[in-house]
Parts: C-alpha cells; sequence; structure tokens
C-alpha cells in the first residue's frame, strides 16, 4: 500500500510539473513577459510591423494568421501585408491572384513559392484574397541576389532598366560594419573554408534593401504594413529596419524576432533587446520541414 501511495504521489508531482506546457512566451525588449493582446494593441498603433520568424515554426506561422486576423479587425482596409517569401517579379501573379482572375491551380503551378508554401504561407495569401487586402512582394529577385554574391552589387549595373525596376534603386547604401552583415563574414571564417566571400552579405543587404524600399513605397501613416521575413532581416534593429530609417525615418516601425529556447521562461541574456517584442518558442517545438 505505502508503495502504491509513493508511485501515486510521484505521478501527482510529475503531473503538476508538468501541467502547463506553453508553446510560446512573449517578451517585450526589456526582457519582461508580456502577452499577445499587448502585442496586437503596439502593432496596431505602428505604421510598419516587421515580424521576424523563424521559417520552419509552425507557432510563428500561427501567430502571424492571428495577428494578421486580430489587426484586420482594428485597421480595417487599412492594413497591408507584405513579405521576403514573395519576390518583386512575381507581383503581377500575385495581384492577378488577389483578384481572382487566376485560381490556386494555376496560381501555384506558375508563381516562384517556397516549399512550404500550402502549409505557412498560403494562409496569409488567402487571408488577404478574402479581405481584399494588398499583399505585396518585396524581395529581391533570387537570381539578381545570386549575381551580387558572385559579382558584388557592380554586376547590378549593367542590368537592363526593366530589371532594375525589380531591385531597390542603385547604388545600393551599404554598411559593412554593421555587426550582422559582420558576423556574416565570421561565420564564414570561422566554418573554415578557404576563401571567405566579401560578396555574401552584400547579397543580404541588397534583399535587405530592395524590401525596405518596397515596404516604404507602400507605408504611410494611418495605415499598418505588416512584412514578414526571416528574423534575422530585421534583428537588433538592423537590415531593413536600417535601410527603412534611410528611407522614410519618419514611420513607426515596431519589430518582432522569434527565438528558440530549451526553456522558454525566462527571457537568455542573449536575447533581451534583439526586438521590440521577442516570441520565444521550445526547441522541441516540431517543424513544418
Amino acid at each position: 500500500m505505502r508503495t502504491l501511495l509513493l508511485s501515486i504521489l510521484g505521478l501527482l508531482i510529475m503531473t503538476s510539473m508538468r501541467s502547463d506546457l506553453p508553446a510560446y512566451l512573449i517578451y517585450n525588449s526589456k526582457g519582461k513577459a508580456t502577452d499577445f493582446e499587448k502585442l496586437v494593441k503596439e502593432a496596431s498603433e505602428a505604421d510598419v510591423v516587421l515580424f521576424g520568424e523563424l521559417h520552419n515554426s509552425p507557432v510563428c506561422h500561427w501567430l502571424e494568421l492571428e495577428l494578421t486576423r486580430s489587426l484586420y479587425q482594428i485597421k480595417g482596409k487599412q492594413l497591408i501585408l507584405a513579405a521576403e517569401m514573395f519576390e518583386t517579379d512575381n507581383a503581377l501573379i500575385i495581384s492577378e491572384y488577389l483578384n481572382g482572375k487566376i485560381k490556386d491551380k494555376s496560381f501555384e503551378t506558375e508563381a516562384k513559392l517556397w516549399p512550404n508554401y500550402k502549409t505557412d504561407y498560403k494562409p496569409l495569401l488567402q487571408f488577404a484574397r478574402d479581405s481584399s487586402l494588398m499583399f505585396i512582394p518585396t524581395n529581391i529577385p533570387r537570381r539578381y541576389a545570386a549575381l551580387v554574391n558572385r559579382d558584388g552589387f557592380e554586376g547590378l549595373d549593367s542590368l537592363s532598366s526593366g530589371a532594375k525596376y525589380l531591385i531597390a534603386p542603385l547604388p545600393i547604401d551599404y554598411d559593412p560594419e554593421l555587426p550582422g552583415y559582420k558576423s556574416m563574414i565570421e561565420m564564414m571564417g570561422e566554418n573554415g573554408g578557404d576563401h571567405v566571400n566579401d560578396n555574401l552579405p552584400k547579397a543580404q543587404a541588397a534583399k535587405d534593401a530592395t524590401m525596405a524600399y518596397n515596404i516604404a513605397r507602400h507605408a504611410e501613416k494611418g495605415k499598418t504594413l505588416m512584412h514578414f521575413h526571416g528574423t534575422y532581416h530585421s534583428d537588433n534593429y538592423e537590415g531593413i529596419v536600417w535601410y527603412l530609417k534611410k528611407l522614410k525615418p519618419e514611420l513607426k516601425i515596431l519589430t518582432i524576432n522569434t527565438s528558440e529556447q530549451d526553456e522558454v521562461d525566462p527571457l537568455a541574456t542573449e536575447n533581451e533587446g534583439i526586438a521590440d517584442f521577442i516570441i520565444i518558442v521550445p526547441s522541441s517545438m516540431t517543424k513544418t520541414y
């Protein structure tokens, strides 16, 4: 009987310890726990919301959709969606899809889509279509990013005027001393590569600059433009943020970072101050790919 009681007690203790398994926690920039309601409120008051995601996190994609829905309840048609996952040369086909000119099958056959489009980004695009919202493709076409990676920014100079329309205006401003770009070079050196490609952070900057340019073209006071991208593009208020502040310093920008930790509480020191809001997801969370 004593053994049975001890076993039951042990089970109850284990159950109580694991009775709450949060899929995420949200923190502010000072590392204080906050909640989704606070995130929605502050996002609705921003001109631009930069949602930095982990591309394969189901929690991330769910929160993106829920934040979109919540902001739509507040902003209505004053909400604009935009994303890194769609390149500027797909603007026409996206417009045709949003306006009901083509169906899902044709769109998914002809557009350049990420492999996880159907599970992770299709719900956002469908919400924009069903709610008559703008959805802007912001990223530089990958072939031009590859060109920068190979030949530097100079590789863009000989492009046609039509091609240049798809990227940020030339010459692209670039600060190699920004910590995010410097760390890319440092990581390549640490990985033991025989040749460190100085053009790699330039290709990243070409993406950041083009995304910022397309955001700035559509962002304005009274509206909220929410942009989805890999969290690296806006962490520490660099990347897209750096370029946006040069283009439209008057914009009120809110940044969101998503990071993984083995334990979601407390916020790790290295994640403090990385963004206005930090979403922490358990490292053990399942992935979409």
